[in-house]
């Protein structure tokens, strides 16, 4: 054998043996229920996704899932369970049961769910505690998150318990309230409650008596031609907050993200307390942008809709979590 040959023999068998020798990938950790996390008086499950290794004092992501949707779709659809991996989160998701809704909508409508100390929000209360003493998580930095129904029911926690959440993420929601502001939940759906801004902040203001603040800061991400829960909601979420938060309803930042339309509205002490994606002809759904390229996460399919924009990605950078 040639000098030439034999180190290219050598050379190949280098690499083979160091492709055998690496180590394998990390396995993704596994969407796990817990069980037991309080009286839980609105009877939801409990699920959540913690990546392997994940150290004390992490950020905690609540996302919570659409009509006719469980945890495990809403997991994987939005891409939220790959941006834990890669940022470092955990992330709870709540389950709802047919024994509650029989399309397994989050009940943002009924009274008796939508207050403090009752109901589903204080079945999703009780997670936020068991998650946070369970991994040590960063009380400071939890958000909330979900769409259409849970998008409501996001509204309903920013509101029932502002001290939990530094944030939230309303896809395709509603106002806190709307359903009692406008007498009936598919009015406010299809064409949203008659309020003015002061009547939206006092709704929010009355769920949580006496309390002076600070307020989560909100994001929304509603399409243009979302003929279930009609855009004018987003225009009411504004209103709501801002009125909340002390803000004009002047954006100070009015731009495009993935060409779609963009604002933020700053509160008067600079920060941004609502900001705003108006997803051009995009219909009812979670928007996602599948792929593994920088800004892109998510799984098209019904109610995930590829818009080349995919909102946890969106509501994380804006959260600080990557």
């Amino acid at each position: 054998m040639t000098q030439t040959r034999a180190a290219t023999l050598l050379t190949v068998l280098a690499a083979l043996l160091s492709v055998l020798l690496a180590p394998a990938p990390a396995a993704a950790a596994s969407l796990q229920e817990v069980t037991g996390f309080g009286s839980n008086p609105g009877a939801l499950r409990m699920y959540r996704y913690v990546p392997y290794g994940l150290p004390a004092g992490r950020p905690v992501v609540v996302a919570l899932h659409g009509c006719t949707q469980n945890a495990a779709g809403y997991a994987t659809g939005t891409g939220w369970t790959t941006l834990a991996d890669r940022w470092g989160f955990s992330v709870v998701l709540p389950q709802q049961q047919s024994g509650n809704n029989a399309g397994q909508c989050f009940n943002w409508f009924r009274t008796a769910d939508i207050r403090r100390g009752q109901g589903e929000a204080a079945s999703l209360a009780q997670m936020v505690d068991r998650q946070l003493a369970d991994v040590s998580g960063d009380v400071s930095r939890v958000y909330v998150t979900g769409l259409s129904a849970g998008g409501g029911m996001t509204a309903v926690m920013m509101a029932a318990y502002p001290e939990k959440f530094a944030g939230g993420g309303v896809v395709a929601g509603l106002p806190y309230g709307c359903a009692q502001a406008a007498g009936s939940p598919y009015v406010c759906m299809y064409v949203g409650a008659t309020q003015t801004p002061a009547q939206w902040g006092d709704r929010v203001r009355a769920a949580r008596p006496g309390y002076t603040g600070p307020w989560p800061a909100l994001t929304v991400l509603h399409g243009t031609a979302d003929h279930t829960v009609r855009p004018a909601n987003m225009t009411d979420l504004v209103e709501q907050w801002t009125d909340v938060h002390g803000a004009d309803r002047t954006a100070d930042v009015s731009d495009t993200v993935a060409g779609h339309p963009h604002q933020v509205f700053r509160g008067p002490g600079g920060d941004a307390v609502v900001e705003t994606y108006a997803l051009t002809g995009m219909g009812h759904g979670q928007p996602v942008d599948p792929g593994t390229g920088d800004g892109r996460c998510g799984t098209a399919g019904a109610y995930f809709l590829d818009v080349d924009l995919c909102a946890a990605y969106r509501l994380g950078k804006g959260w600080g979590l990557g």
